[in-house]
Protein backbone atom coordinates (compact mmCIF):
# COMPACT_ATOMS: atom_id res chain seq x y z
CA UNK A 1 0.00 0.00 0.00
CA UNK A 2 2.64 2.19 0.76
CA UNK A 3 4.48 1.83 -2.59
CA UNK A 4 1.40 2.15 -4.06
CA UNK A 5 0.66 5.29 -2.40
CA UNK A 6 4.50 6.94 -3.41
CA UNK A 7 3.90 5.93 -6.85
CA UNK A 8 0.45 8.44 -6.84
CA UNK A 9 2.12 11.23 -5.61
CA UNK A 10 5.16 10.90 -7.75
CA UNK A 11 3.05 9.96 -10.82
CA UNK A 12 1.19 13.12 -9.68
CA UNK A 13 4.65 15.41 -9.65
CA UNK A 14 5.76 14.17 -13.12
CA UNK A 15 2.49 15.00 -14.45
CA UNK A 16 2.64 18.74 -15.40
CA UNK A 17 6.07 18.18 -17.39
CA UNK A 18 4.78 15.56 -19.84
CA UNK A 19 3.30 17.41 -23.17
CA UNK A 20 0.82 15.72 -23.64
CA UNK A 21 1.76 14.63 -27.20
CA UNK A 22 1.01 11.86 -29.26
CA UNK A 23 3.86 8.86 -28.61
CA UNK A 24 6.36 9.79 -31.24
CA UNK A 25 5.07 13.38 -31.23
CA UNK A 26 8.25 15.79 -30.18
CA UNK A 27 7.77 19.43 -30.97
CA UNK A 28 4.83 21.74 -30.57
CA UNK A 29 4.73 24.94 -32.89
CA UNK A 30 3.69 28.58 -32.17
CA UNK A 31 1.05 29.28 -34.35
CA UNK A 32 1.47 33.58 -33.50
CA UNK A 33 -1.75 35.29 -33.39
CA UNK A 34 -3.51 32.85 -36.11
CA UNK A 35 -7.30 32.74 -36.07
CA UNK A 36 -8.68 29.96 -35.09
CA UNK A 37 -10.31 28.82 -38.20
CA UNK A 38 -7.02 28.60 -39.93
CA UNK A 39 -5.22 26.67 -36.96
CA UNK A 40 -8.20 24.13 -37.50
CA UNK A 41 -7.25 23.90 -40.94
CA UNK A 42 -3.18 23.62 -40.53
CA UNK A 43 -3.87 21.24 -37.70
CA UNK A 44 -5.87 18.80 -40.10
CA UNK A 45 -3.62 19.58 -43.72
CA UNK A 46 -0.11 19.95 -42.54
CA UNK A 47 0.41 19.80 -39.24
CA UNK A 48 -0.62 16.38 -38.10
CA UNK A 49 0.44 15.01 -41.45
CA UNK A 50 4.31 16.09 -40.67
CA UNK A 51 4.26 14.92 -37.23
CA UNK A 52 3.69 18.10 -35.04
CA UNK A 53 2.54 17.47 -31.42
CA UNK A 54 0.70 20.38 -30.76
CA UNK A 55 -0.01 23.77 -31.04
CA UNK A 56 0.58 26.75 -28.88
CA UNK A 57 -1.73 29.64 -29.32
CA UNK A 58 -2.04 33.39 -28.25
CA UNK A 59 -4.38 34.24 -25.63
CA UNK A 60 -7.98 32.70 -26.14
CA UNK A 61 -9.53 35.49 -23.66
CA UNK A 62 -11.27 38.77 -23.81
CA UNK A 63 -8.92 41.51 -24.39
CA UNK A 64 -8.45 45.39 -24.51
CA UNK A 65 -8.56 47.01 -27.58
CA UNK A 66 -5.89 49.24 -28.61
CA UNK A 67 -6.11 52.42 -31.17
CA UNK A 68 -2.79 54.00 -30.22
CA UNK A 69 -0.93 52.69 -31.65
CA UNK A 70 -3.31 50.78 -33.55
CA UNK A 71 -4.17 47.13 -32.56
CA UNK A 72 -0.79 45.98 -31.68
CA UNK A 73 0.22 42.12 -30.95
CA UNK A 74 0.13 43.30 -27.40
CA UNK A 75 -2.55 44.05 -26.74
CA UNK A 76 -3.84 40.42 -26.70
CA UNK A 77 -1.83 40.05 -23.33
CA UNK A 78 -4.28 42.87 -21.67
CA UNK A 79 -6.94 40.86 -20.40
CA UNK A 80 -10.38 42.40 -19.78
CA UNK A 81 -12.34 39.43 -18.68
CA UNK A 82 -12.24 35.48 -19.34
CA UNK A 83 -14.90 34.91 -22.07
CA UNK A 84 -13.50 33.32 -25.35
CA UNK A 85 -13.46 35.96 -27.67
CA UNK A 86 -10.75 37.45 -29.80
CA UNK A 87 -9.56 38.83 -33.22
CA UNK A 88 -8.71 35.03 -33.43
CA UNK A 89 -12.11 34.17 -33.32
CA UNK A 90 -14.91 33.13 -31.02
CA UNK A 91 -15.68 30.50 -28.48
CA UNK A 92 -17.50 28.35 -30.86
CA UNK A 93 -14.48 28.86 -33.34
CA UNK A 94 -12.70 27.85 -30.04
CA UNK A 95 -14.14 24.83 -29.77
CA UNK A 96 -13.95 23.97 -33.12
CA UNK A 97 -10.42 24.19 -33.25
CA UNK A 98 -9.66 22.22 -30.49
CA UNK A 99 -12.11 19.41 -31.58
CA UNK A 100 -10.57 19.01 -35.15
CA UNK A 101 -6.82 19.51 -33.77
CA UNK A 102 -7.88 16.68 -31.34
CA UNK A 103 -9.05 14.44 -33.69
CA UNK A 104 -5.94 14.34 -35.65
CA UNK A 105 -3.69 14.02 -33.03
CA UNK A 106 -2.29 17.71 -32.63
CA UNK A 107 -3.03 19.45 -29.47
CA UNK A 108 -3.49 22.58 -28.36
CA UNK A 109 -1.80 24.37 -25.78
CA UNK A 110 -3.39 27.53 -24.57
CA UNK A 111 -1.36 31.09 -23.53
CA UNK A 112 -2.59 31.89 -20.03
CA UNK A 113 -2.19 35.54 -18.95
CA UNK A 114 -3.31 35.48 -15.66
CA UNK A 115 -0.83 37.52 -13.94
CA UNK A 116 -2.46 40.54 -14.45
CA UNK A 117 -5.43 42.70 -16.26
CA UNK A 118 -5.58 45.40 -18.80
CA UNK A 119 -2.75 48.34 -18.33
CA UNK A 120 -3.84 51.24 -16.25
CA UNK A 121 -4.33 53.47 -18.43
CA UNK A 122 -6.76 51.61 -20.77
CA UNK A 123 -9.73 53.96 -19.76
CA UNK A 124 -13.08 53.01 -19.36
CA UNK A 125 -15.91 51.63 -21.59
CA UNK A 126 -16.64 48.55 -23.47
CA UNK A 127 -13.88 48.88 -25.84
CA UNK A 128 -12.80 45.39 -25.30
CA UNK A 129 -12.88 41.97 -27.85
CA UNK A 130 -16.02 41.07 -26.41
CA UNK A 131 -17.71 44.33 -26.11
CA UNK A 132 -17.59 43.34 -21.85
CA UNK A 133 -17.76 47.28 -19.68
CA UNK A 134 -14.43 48.04 -17.74
CA UNK A 135 -12.98 50.82 -15.75
CA UNK A 136 -9.09 50.07 -15.61
CA UNK A 137 -9.02 53.34 -13.28
CA UNK A 138 -11.17 52.02 -10.32
CA UNK A 139 -9.94 48.27 -11.21
CA UNK A 140 -13.74 47.07 -12.19
CA UNK A 141 -13.90 44.18 -14.10
CA UNK A 142 -17.77 43.09 -13.84
CA UNK A 143 -17.03 40.50 -16.35
CA UNK A 144 -15.33 38.04 -14.01
CA UNK A 145 -15.96 39.95 -11.69
CA UNK A 146 -12.85 41.22 -10.09
CA UNK A 147 -13.11 45.13 -8.13
CA UNK A 148 -10.10 46.83 -6.36
CA UNK A 149 -9.97 44.18 -3.45
CA UNK A 150 -8.87 41.86 -6.28
CA UNK A 151 -5.34 43.81 -7.21
CA UNK A 152 -1.73 43.89 -5.44
CA UNK A 153 -2.14 47.94 -5.18
CA UNK A 154 -1.61 47.77 -0.96
CA UNK A 155 1.41 45.07 -1.17
CA UNK A 156 3.73 46.64 -3.53
CA UNK A 157 6.39 49.55 -2.11
CA UNK A 158 8.00 50.98 -5.11
CA UNK A 159 7.28 54.80 -5.47
CA UNK A 160 5.40 54.77 -8.74
CA UNK A 161 2.91 51.48 -8.44
CA UNK A 162 5.33 49.53 -11.16
CA UNK A 163 8.34 47.57 -10.92
CA UNK A 164 11.10 49.26 -10.83
CA UNK A 165 13.61 47.23 -9.78
CA UNK A 166 14.52 43.95 -10.54
CA UNK A 167 17.10 43.29 -7.56
CA UNK A 168 13.82 43.49 -4.87
CA UNK A 169 12.11 39.88 -5.31
CA UNK A 170 8.47 41.69 -3.73
CA UNK A 171 8.48 44.67 -6.02
CA UNK A 172 8.69 42.03 -9.36
CA UNK A 173 5.53 39.71 -8.15
CA UNK A 174 3.34 42.56 -6.38
CA UNK A 175 3.93 45.69 -8.75
CA UNK A 176 2.94 46.15 -11.64
CA UNK A 177 4.84 44.82 -14.70
CA UNK A 178 4.50 48.31 -17.06
CA UNK A 179 1.38 49.32 -15.73
CA UNK A 180 -0.16 46.17 -16.05
CA UNK A 181 -3.06 45.85 -12.79
CA UNK A 182 -1.56 43.32 -10.93
CA UNK A 183 -3.91 40.23 -9.48
CA UNK A 184 -3.88 39.48 -6.00
CA UNK A 185 -3.42 35.94 -6.90
CA UNK A 186 -2.75 35.20 -3.15
CA UNK A 187 -6.63 36.06 -2.28
CA UNK A 188 -8.49 32.69 -2.79
CA UNK A 189 -10.97 34.23 -4.35
CA UNK A 190 -8.90 35.24 -7.48
CA UNK A 191 -7.36 31.54 -7.49
CA UNK A 192 -10.68 30.38 -7.98
CA UNK A 193 -11.80 32.93 -11.06
CA UNK A 194 -8.81 32.26 -12.75
CA UNK A 195 -8.58 27.89 -12.33
CA UNK A 196 -12.43 28.61 -13.48
CA UNK A 197 -11.14 30.16 -16.80
CA UNK A 198 -8.35 27.32 -17.05
CA UNK A 199 -10.90 24.49 -15.78
CA UNK A 200 -13.39 25.86 -18.72
CA UNK A 201 -10.19 25.76 -21.11
CA UNK A 202 -9.55 21.86 -19.92
CA UNK A 203 -13.27 20.52 -19.89
CA UNK A 204 -13.21 22.26 -23.96
CA UNK A 205 -9.88 19.51 -24.69
CA UNK A 206 -7.16 21.73 -24.55
CA UNK A 207 -3.72 19.43 -23.33
CA UNK A 208 -1.67 22.28 -21.27
CA UNK A 209 -0.85 25.45 -20.61
CA UNK A 210 2.04 28.60 -21.10
CA UNK A 211 2.00 30.78 -18.29
CA UNK A 212 2.88 34.24 -19.20
CA UNK A 213 4.55 36.41 -16.87
CA UNK A 214 5.33 33.55 -14.56
CA UNK A 215 8.24 35.27 -13.43
CA UNK A 216 5.84 38.25 -12.02
CA UNK A 217 3.53 35.81 -9.85
CA UNK A 218 4.65 33.92 -6.41
CA UNK A 219 5.59 30.16 -7.34
CA UNK A 220 3.67 29.00 -4.32
CA UNK A 221 0.50 31.32 -5.69
CA UNK A 222 1.15 29.50 -9.40
CA UNK A 223 0.54 26.23 -7.46
CA UNK A 224 -2.12 26.96 -5.02
CA UNK A 225 -3.95 27.43 -8.50
CA UNK A 226 -2.76 24.54 -10.57
CA UNK A 227 -3.65 22.64 -7.52
CA UNK A 228 -7.15 23.33 -8.47
CA UNK A 229 -7.33 22.53 -12.00
CA UNK A 230 -8.82 19.23 -13.21
CA UNK A 231 -7.62 16.71 -15.20
CA UNK A 232 -7.37 16.60 -19.07
CA UNK A 233 -10.50 15.48 -20.94
CA UNK A 234 -11.09 11.77 -21.31
CA UNK A 235 -12.22 11.94 -24.90
CA UNK A 236 -8.34 12.84 -25.74
CA UNK A 237 -6.25 12.18 -22.99
CA UNK A 238 -5.75 8.94 -21.05
CA UNK A 239 -7.50 8.96 -17.41
CA UNK A 240 -5.77 11.04 -15.00
CA UNK A 241 -3.59 13.28 -17.38
CA UNK A 242 -3.00 16.83 -16.33
CA UNK A 243 -2.45 20.02 -18.31
CA UNK A 244 1.31 20.02 -19.56
CA UNK A 245 2.62 23.39 -17.68
CA UNK A 246 5.72 25.73 -19.04
CA UNK A 247 6.07 28.76 -17.19
CA UNK A 248 7.33 32.06 -18.75
CA UNK A 249 10.25 33.00 -16.57
CA UNK A 250 13.25 35.22 -17.75
CA UNK A 251 16.24 34.05 -16.20
CA UNK A 252 19.34 34.82 -17.93
CA UNK A 253 21.35 35.31 -14.70
CA UNK A 254 22.58 38.12 -12.55
CA UNK A 255 18.35 38.87 -11.03
CA UNK A 256 17.47 37.02 -7.45
CA UNK A 257 14.77 35.51 -8.96
CA UNK A 258 15.55 31.76 -10.60
CA UNK A 259 13.85 29.39 -12.89
CA UNK A 260 14.65 26.83 -10.62
CA UNK A 261 11.80 28.54 -8.31
CA UNK A 262 9.23 27.19 -10.30
CA UNK A 263 10.36 23.63 -11.03
CA UNK A 264 8.15 22.32 -8.86
CA UNK A 265 5.05 23.62 -10.73
CA UNK A 266 6.10 22.47 -14.38
CA UNK A 267 8.71 23.22 -17.04
CA UNK A 268 10.35 27.01 -17.38
CA UNK A 269 10.88 28.44 -20.52
CA UNK A 270 14.93 28.46 -21.25
CA UNK A 271 16.02 31.75 -22.58
CA UNK A 272 19.54 30.94 -21.94
CA UNK A 273 19.30 28.56 -25.05
CA UNK A 274 18.13 31.05 -27.86
CA UNK A 275 20.59 33.84 -26.65
CA UNK A 276 23.67 31.28 -26.20
CA UNK A 277 22.63 29.31 -29.83
CA UNK A 278 22.60 33.18 -31.12
CA UNK A 279 25.70 33.78 -30.05
CA UNK A 280 27.73 30.94 -31.54
CA UNK A 281 26.16 30.30 -34.75
CA UNK A 282 26.82 34.43 -35.32
CA UNK A 283 30.45 33.66 -34.23
CA UNK A 284 29.88 36.73 -32.05
CA UNK A 285 32.30 36.95 -28.76
CA UNK A 286 35.00 34.47 -30.34
CA UNK A 287 32.12 31.92 -29.93
CA UNK A 288 32.45 28.55 -32.03
CA UNK A 289 29.73 25.58 -32.55
CA UNK A 290 32.65 23.43 -32.11
CA UNK A 291 31.94 24.80 -27.85
CA UNK A 292 28.56 22.95 -28.28
CA UNK A 293 30.10 19.45 -26.95
CA UNK A 294 28.46 19.91 -23.89
CA UNK A 295 25.67 21.74 -25.01
CA UNK A 296 22.61 21.92 -22.41
CA UNK A 297 23.11 21.37 -19.09
CA UNK A 298 26.86 22.13 -19.37
CA UNK A 299 26.54 25.46 -20.18
CA UNK A 300 24.50 26.05 -17.39
CA UNK A 301 20.99 25.80 -18.49
CA UNK A 302 18.57 24.09 -16.65
CA UNK A 303 17.90 19.99 -16.29
CA UNK A 304 17.23 18.95 -19.78
CA UNK A 305 13.87 17.16 -18.52
CA UNK A 306 12.30 20.83 -17.06
CA UNK A 307 13.48 22.97 -20.01
CA UNK A 308 11.23 24.24 -23.04
CA UNK A 309 13.65 25.49 -25.29
CA UNK A 310 13.30 27.73 -28.88
CA UNK A 311 15.51 29.78 -31.08
CA UNK A 312 13.31 32.48 -30.44
CA UNK A 313 9.52 33.39 -29.71
CA UNK A 314 7.04 36.24 -29.74
CA UNK A 315 9.07 38.97 -27.75
CA UNK A 316 12.54 38.14 -28.47
CA UNK A 317 12.06 37.95 -32.39
CA UNK A 318 11.39 42.23 -31.97
CA UNK A 319 13.55 43.13 -29.59
CA UNK A 320 11.37 42.43 -26.45
CA UNK A 321 11.71 40.08 -23.16
CA UNK A 322 15.15 38.85 -23.41
CA UNK A 323 18.17 37.52 -24.97
CA UNK A 324 19.02 40.86 -27.24
CA UNK A 325 20.46 41.40 -30.31
CA UNK A 326 21.82 37.69 -30.57
CA UNK A 327 18.57 36.37 -31.18
CA UNK A 328 18.14 34.56 -34.57
CA UNK A 329 15.00 34.76 -35.99
CA UNK A 330 13.33 34.30 -39.65
CA UNK A 331 14.73 37.57 -40.92
CA UNK A 332 18.41 35.75 -40.64
CA UNK A 333 17.07 33.00 -42.45
CA UNK A 334 20.07 31.25 -43.62
CA UNK A 335 21.66 31.28 -40.39
CA UNK A 336 17.93 30.82 -38.80
CA UNK A 337 17.65 27.70 -40.33
CA UNK A 338 21.11 26.08 -38.98
CA UNK A 339 19.84 27.04 -35.58
CA UNK A 340 16.49 25.62 -35.33
CA UNK A 341 18.22 22.28 -37.39
CA UNK A 342 20.95 22.01 -34.33
CA UNK A 343 18.15 22.62 -31.44
CA UNK A 344 15.44 19.80 -33.11
CA UNK A 345 18.63 17.30 -33.57
CA UNK A 346 19.85 18.16 -30.49
CA UNK A 347 18.44 15.84 -27.20
CA UNK A 348 18.15 18.43 -24.87
CA UNK A 349 15.00 20.14 -23.50
CA UNK A 350 11.57 20.35 -25.11
CA UNK A 351 11.23 22.10 -28.57
CA UNK A 352 9.00 24.68 -29.78
CA UNK A 353 9.05 26.11 -33.27
CA UNK A 354 7.94 29.81 -34.11
CA UNK A 355 5.57 30.73 -36.60
CA UNK A 356 5.68 34.41 -37.49
CA UNK A 357 4.40 37.08 -38.86
CA UNK A 358 5.98 39.94 -41.36
CA UNK A 359 6.16 43.98 -40.03
CA UNK A 360 7.44 46.36 -41.50
CA UNK A 361 10.81 46.34 -39.31
CA UNK A 362 12.08 50.11 -39.09
CA UNK A 363 14.82 51.02 -37.08
CA UNK A 364 15.82 54.28 -35.53
CA UNK A 365 19.15 53.85 -33.10
CA UNK A 366 19.21 50.44 -33.04
CA UNK A 367 15.60 50.09 -31.57
CA UNK A 368 12.90 49.01 -34.50
CA UNK A 369 10.07 51.66 -33.78
CA UNK A 370 7.69 49.47 -35.08
CA UNK A 371 7.76 46.69 -32.74
CA UNK A 372 4.23 47.10 -31.79
CA UNK A 373 2.74 46.42 -34.96
CA UNK A 374 -0.02 43.20 -34.93
CA UNK A 375 -0.87 40.74 -37.28
CA UNK A 376 -1.21 41.16 -41.24
CA UNK A 377 -4.91 42.86 -40.78
CA UNK A 378 -7.75 44.09 -43.10
CA UNK A 379 -8.85 47.33 -43.00
CA UNK A 380 -11.58 46.56 -40.36
CA UNK A 381 -8.82 45.49 -37.81
CA UNK A 382 -9.82 42.03 -38.33
CA UNK A 383 -6.87 39.15 -39.00
CA UNK A 384 -6.41 38.37 -42.22
CA UNK A 385 -6.96 34.29 -43.15
CA UNK A 386 -3.69 32.93 -43.70
CA UNK A 387 -3.57 31.55 -47.50
CA UNK A 388 -1.25 28.56 -48.68
CA UNK A 389 0.36 29.16 -51.91
CA UNK A 390 1.33 26.53 -54.61
CA UNK A 391 4.43 26.08 -53.01
CA UNK A 392 3.18 25.22 -49.56
CA UNK A 393 4.84 28.41 -48.56
CA UNK A 394 2.05 31.05 -46.88
CA UNK A 395 0.67 34.00 -48.14
CA UNK A 396 -0.83 37.50 -46.70
CA UNK A 397 2.53 38.15 -44.75
CA UNK A 398 2.25 35.15 -42.92
CA UNK A 399 5.83 33.38 -42.97
CA UNK A 400 5.09 29.92 -41.55
CA UNK A 401 8.86 29.25 -40.36
CA UNK A 402 7.04 25.98 -39.66
CA UNK A 403 6.46 25.13 -43.56
CA UNK A 404 9.81 25.40 -44.43
CA UNK A 405 11.30 22.15 -45.70
CA UNK A 406 14.18 22.45 -43.93
CA UNK A 407 12.56 23.11 -40.48
CA UNK A 408 9.38 20.34 -41.23
CA UNK A 409 11.69 17.98 -42.15
CA UNK A 410 14.07 18.81 -39.02
CA UNK A 411 10.61 18.10 -36.59
CA UNK A 412 10.03 14.67 -38.68
CA UNK A 413 14.15 14.09 -37.76
CA UNK A 414 13.21 15.02 -33.99
CA UNK A 415 10.33 12.16 -34.10
CA UNK A 416 12.40 9.37 -35.38
CA UNK A 417 15.11 9.99 -33.19
CA UNK A 418 13.25 10.47 -29.65
CA UNK A 419 14.80 8.50 -27.24
CA UNK A 420 18.37 8.42 -28.77
CA UNK A 421 21.68 9.05 -27.23
CA UNK A 422 23.56 12.22 -28.29
CA UNK A 423 26.32 10.38 -30.33
CA UNK A 424 29.86 10.39 -32.36
CA UNK A 425 30.00 13.80 -31.91
CA UNK A 426 32.78 15.30 -34.66
CA UNK A 427 34.43 19.07 -34.57
CA UNK A 428 37.09 20.57 -36.57
CA UNK A 429 38.26 22.66 -33.28
CA UNK A 430 36.20 25.97 -35.28
CA UNK A 431 32.67 25.68 -36.81
CA UNK A 432 32.34 22.69 -38.40
CA UNK A 433 30.49 20.34 -36.27
CA UNK A 434 28.67 16.84 -36.87
CA UNK A 435 26.75 14.64 -34.08
CA UNK A 436 24.26 11.48 -34.46
CA UNK A 437 21.59 10.55 -32.47
CA UNK A 438 22.55 6.43 -31.71
CA UNK A 439 21.83 4.27 -34.83
CA UNK A 440 18.71 6.82 -35.97
CA UNK A 441 20.19 10.04 -37.33
CA UNK A 442 23.16 12.33 -38.04
CA UNK A 443 23.93 15.93 -38.57
CA UNK A 444 26.99 17.92 -39.96
CA UNK A 445 26.75 21.63 -39.65
CA UNK A 446 29.10 23.46 -41.79
CA UNK A 447 29.82 27.53 -40.36
CA UNK A 448 33.22 28.05 -41.59
CA UNK A 449 33.93 30.48 -44.04
CA UNK A 450 35.40 26.97 -45.96
CA UNK A 451 34.55 24.49 -47.43
CA UNK A 452 34.16 20.45 -45.32
CA UNK A 453 34.98 17.84 -46.90
CA UNK A 454 35.41 14.76 -44.13
CA UNK A 455 34.27 11.35 -43.68
CA UNK A 456 32.66 10.60 -40.37
CA UNK A 457 31.32 7.78 -38.24
CA UNK A 458 27.77 8.30 -38.64
CA UNK A 459 26.55 5.42 -35.95
CA UNK A 460 23.72 4.43 -38.79
CA UNK A 461 23.31 1.38 -40.94
CA UNK A 462 25.19 0.64 -44.74
CA UNK A 463 23.22 2.19 -47.03
CA UNK A 464 21.60 5.00 -49.45
CA UNK A 465 19.95 7.81 -47.87
CA UNK A 466 18.35 10.97 -48.81
CA UNK A 467 19.44 13.86 -47.13
CA UNK A 468 16.49 16.01 -45.66
CA UNK A 469 18.06 19.95 -45.69
CA UNK A 470 18.07 20.35 -49.25
CA UNK A 471 15.49 17.67 -50.26
CA UNK A 472 13.49 14.40 -49.13
CA UNK A 473 12.57 11.01 -49.72
CA UNK A 474 9.65 10.63 -52.19
CA UNK A 475 9.23 7.50 -53.06
CA UNK A 476 12.19 5.23 -53.83
CA UNK A 477 13.87 8.69 -54.47
CA UNK A 478 15.97 11.69 -53.66
CA UNK A 479 14.78 14.84 -54.79
CA UNK A 480 18.32 16.49 -53.90
CA UNK A 481 21.87 15.45 -51.68
CA UNK A 482 22.12 11.46 -51.39
CA UNK A 483 24.66 10.34 -48.94
CA UNK A 484 26.42 6.81 -49.26
CA UNK A 485 26.84 4.78 -45.70
CA UNK A 486 29.53 2.29 -45.69
CA UNK A 487 28.89 -1.07 -43.81
CA UNK A 488 31.30 0.61 -41.34
CA UNK A 489 29.08 3.22 -40.91
CA UNK A 490 31.52 5.63 -42.21
CA UNK A 491 30.23 8.26 -44.61
CA UNK A 492 31.91 11.26 -46.79
CA UNK A 493 30.52 14.53 -46.59
CA UNK A 494 30.96 17.57 -48.48
CA UNK A 495 29.24 20.96 -47.89
CA UNK A 496 30.47 24.15 -49.03
CA UNK A 497 30.40 27.19 -47.36
CA UNK A 498 28.29 28.55 -50.07
CA UNK A 499 25.56 26.33 -49.72
CA UNK A 500 22.07 27.88 -49.74
CA UNK A 501 21.52 26.02 -46.45
CA UNK A 502 25.44 24.94 -45.23
CA UNK A 503 24.29 21.26 -43.15
CA UNK A 504 22.99 17.93 -44.08
CA UNK A 505 20.45 15.63 -42.09
CA UNK A 506 19.75 12.23 -42.42
CA UNK A 507 17.80 9.72 -40.80
CA UNK A 508 17.00 6.17 -40.96
CA UNK A 509 13.23 7.02 -42.36
CA UNK A 510 14.59 8.90 -45.50
CA UNK A 511 16.73 5.84 -46.52
CA UNK A 512 16.33 4.54 -50.01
Amino acid sequence: MGLYFLLLIVGFCWAQYSPNTLSGRTSIVHLFEWRWADIALECERYLAPNGFGGVQISPPNENVIITDPRQPWWERYQPISYKLCTRSGNETEFRDMVTRCNNVGVHIYVDAVINHMCGANAGAGDHATCGSYFNAKTEDFPAVPYSGWDFNDHKCKSRSGDIEDYHDISQVRDCRLVSLLDLALEKDYVRSKVAEYMNYLIDIGVAGFRIDAAKHMWPGDVEAILDKLKDLNTKWFSAGAKPFVYQEVIDLGGEPIKSRDYFGNGRVTEFKYGAKLGTVIRKWNGEKMAYLKNWGEGWGFMPSDRALVFVDNHDNQRGHGAGGASILTFWDARLYKMGVGFMLAHPYGFTRVMSSFRWPRYFVNGRDVNDWVGPPSNPDGSTKAVTINPDTTCGNDWVCEHRWRQIKNMVIFRNVVDGQPFSNWWDNGSNQVAFGRGNKGFIVFNNDDWSLNVTLQTGLPAGTYCDVISGQKEGDSCTALEVHIAPDGMANFLISNEDEDPFIAIHVDAKL
